[in-house]
């Protein structure tokens, strides 16, 4: 099981770090037997365990993983001092391989260099450098080798994971079964015995208990079709302490787009077909030649959102569009913007914070829509892109033609290039302090001033999280913000003050189907602040499910429809038509 070594320390490191980093050796014991019904679900655990590995195997999904290394922090306990961004479209018919998407600037062409090497480098400080293999192999218990011959189960409770019952098991590699075993801990639901979530490691060789060399990690599946449990997410944390050297991070890898294609030959993946945008005006009405200009535009708009899709890069349309749409035209109605055609929302479901604007459709990345706490912070990114289109800063024209737009889903970063210059930039920066200064935000603008001197204190840390893979940033290339006139009126930040929140944790506001690829708005029950610590302004916290079995679509929208729907993302029409402050619902930035 060599497969699952994700480090491999050199004896210089370890002779540094010194006997204490190395786990003693534990004495093996026999487990408690099982009674004959746990023993038959263990059974069927291990034999719907192949199932799930053939079936993750028929698929293309695209992995992400963020990770921050952490240091110590008298007051928060941890804070981020560095930060790391992987994506990449995995076969894993092609034993565990992927295709990376690159930006313009990566110097790396693949994340692969063999499945021993999942830790790229160590630094002169002793800082790692992360390859995305490791991180996406957590998917799976043992492709192999998971079952009675190699692993004795310990029952240890009946657990609830959202509605789904499931029983929980100790896992341990028996003695001599060889290096890289999973030892932890494994919930099976108690219908068809799938295994839809483990946490725990990998042992050292011969069966002992020496795991120095591994990442702990939370792996959870998710019900995404009759009788299919995939994996959607994986948590991961690691402290390894030293007087001299520590090494402490954290890391989330997400996984959607199972549904999306799988090339059969490497030639399919450049011939992808875009249809054509179809005229739905009258039959007989003619376009002048301002009409057929933005017609060309609409075209390239269409042409590509559509490539963006396929890639598995952006949401397809979701009731979560209207929410930001409807703080869109609260700011237009509160300017009169006589608007062309209406403007749409859609969300990218990657992490770093960027925005962008594709003809009259605003995109927002995921990452950037769940750390935003407020309704008026939606509205001043929204107002940033808003504004290059009132300004006319529109999409490249040249993508009207579908030829343009025929390349592999890894060069999508580097053949589609939205972001605009920095002159643009400039001006929609002041247009869009403009439209909210005369929207129904006016009187709200501390808040998203606060979220601004949040970020930047965070900025030097987290430049992967700042980077925009596709769109525009939130800062300039000196660490300003583009709207910085919106932070001469907030308050000062103040972590102890906790009632003040600037920025949320990754992951407070939006959910990925990861079949279907659409956003779904998360519905927590709010937690009170206790202490400065819990604020955790853009970070990296675990994963946890709300397990449901699988509902048809029609179900799904039933369910969506029914009482409890609501979110915590503030409602955005009682602004309309209003001066009033911000809902009671949103935390004060004072």
């Amino acid at each position: 099981m060599s497969l699952r070594r994700l480090c491999t320390i050199g004896i210089g490191l370890l002779l540094t770090l010194g006997p204490s980093a190395v786990q003693a050796k534990q004495k093996y014991e026999p487990p408690t037997p099982l009674s004959p019904a746990q023993a038959a679900l263990v059974r069927k655990a291990i034999a719907r365990e192949k199932v799930t590995v053939k079936e993750i195997e028929k698929h293309s999904p695209l992995v992400q993983t963020y990770i921050q290394n952490m240091r110590p922090d008298q007051l928060l306990y941890t804070v981020p001092e560095s930060d790391q961004y992987l994506l990449g479209r995995v076969d894993f018919g092609k034993s565990i391989g992927d295709t990376a998407f690159e930006g313009t600037s990566s110097s790396s062409k693949t994340f692969f260099k063999g499945s021993m090497k999942y830790v790229s480098g160590l630094s002169k400080a002793f800082k790692m450098q992360y390859i995305s293999a490791g991180f996406m192999e957590m998917m799976f218990l043992d492709p192999i080798s998971f079952d009675q011959q190699h692993y004795d189960f310990s029952y240890v409770r009946r657990d609830f994971l959202g509605s789904v019952r499931t029983l929980v098991f100790d896992v341990h590699p028996k003695p001599g079964t060889g290096n890289g075993r999973f030892t932890g801990r494994i919930w099976v639901e108690d219908q068809d015995g799938n295994i839809v979530r483990f946490n725990g490691t990998y042992t050292g060789g011969n069966g002992d208990d020496d795991n120095s060399n591994y990442f702990h990690f939370d792996s959870w599946r998710e019900n995404l079709q009759p009788g299919m449990w995939l994996p959607v997410g994986i948590y991961v944390e690691e402290t390894q302490k030293s007087d001299q050297h520590p090494v402490t991070f954290k890391a989330q890898t997400y996984i959607w787009g199972y549904s999306l294609r799988l090339p059969t030959h490497a030639s399919d993946a450049e011939s992808v077909k875009i249809d054509d945008v179809q005229d739905e005006s009258a039959q007989n009405q003619d376009l002048s030649p301002l009409q057929a200009e933005r017609a060309w535009i609409s075209q390239a708009e269409e042409n590509v959102l559509d490539r963006l899709v396929q890639a598995g890069l952006l949401a397809p349309p979701s009731p979560f569009d209207k929410i930001l749409e409807q703080v869109t035209n609260n700011i237009v109605i509160g300017n009169n913007i006589q608007l062309t055609a209406p403007i749409h929302c859609r969300v990218m479901l990657t992490e770093p914070l960027e925005s962008l604007a594709v003809g009259n459709t605003i995109i927002l990345s995921k990452g950037l829509v769940d750390v935003l706490p407020s309704e008026s912070d939606l509205a001043a990114v929204l107002s940033f892109q808003l504004a290059h289109i009132v300004l006319g800063h529109h999409i490249d024209t040249r993508y009207a033609f579908n030829d343009r737009l025929l390349f592999p889903d890894s060069a999508t970063f580097e053949r589609i290039h939205m972001s605009h210059t920095d002159a643009d930039n400039a001006l929609a920066a002041t247009k869009a302090v403009q439209l909210l200064k005369h929207s129904v935000y006016a009187n709200q603008l501390a808040q998203p001033g606060l979220f601004l001197e949040q970020l930047v204190a965070r900025s030097k840390e987290l430049t992967a999280l700042n980077t925009p893979r596709l769109g525009d940033s939130l800062l300039q290339t000196d660490g300003t913000p583009w709207l910085s006139a919106l932070m001469t009126g907030a308050p000062k930040l103040d972590m102890k003050k906790l009632d003040q929140i600037a920025a949320l944790p990754l992951g407070s506001q939006l959910k990925i189907n990861a079949w279907s690829d659409q956003v779904i708005r998360l519905n927590p029950t709010p937690s009170p602040i206790m202490n400065p610590r819990d604020k955790m302004p853009f970070e990296v916290t675990p994963v946890f499910f709300r397990l449901t079995r699988y509902q048809s679509p029609q179900e799904q929208q039933q369910t969506a429809a029914g009482p409890g729907s609501s979110s915590n993302v503030p409602a955005v029409d009682t602004q309309q038509g209003t001066g009033a402050q911000a809902s009671a619902s949103q935390p004060n930035p004072n």
